[in-house]
């Protein structure tokens, strides 16, 4: 047996509101809209992974979610742009990733990442 892949579930009392921070400024795209449920993603392979932490590095709280992008930069004036307000960074960390971190419209802190 294998695990062909992990999505996250963030509850919410309205899915649309993923849309401007999931789809309009990272750029995926939705996959399946059942009214109750809407899946956003890429046709990427995606690798499966699961994390467990006590914190998220550099002393930062854990994020609910790690999304590595092509160019943070980018993903981060995007973000500013749409109005969401940054919580840490931009940062370059000594273990190799460019990343920032932002709160979704739900509240969950999301860590924008890139490899160097």
């Amino acid at each position: 047996m294998k695990v062909n892949r992990i999505v996250a579930n963030i509850g919410t009392a309205d899915p649309a509101q993923a849309r401007v921070f999931y789809q309009d400024v990272l750029g995926l795209e939705l996959l399946m809209d059942h009214g109750w449920i809407r899946t956003y993603g890429s046709d990427a392979a995606a690798r499966t992974q699961v994390s467990f932490a006590v914190e998220g590095g550099n002393g930062t709280p854990v994020p609910a979610l790690s999304i590595e992008v092509d160019d943070v930069d980018e993903a981060h004036r995007r973000m500013l742009a749409a109005g969401f307000a940054v919580e840490y960074g931009p940062a370059d960390e000594p273990w190799g990733v460019r990343r920032f971190f932002v709160r979704d419209p739900f509240g969950q802190l999301v860590n924008i990442l890139a490899h160097a």
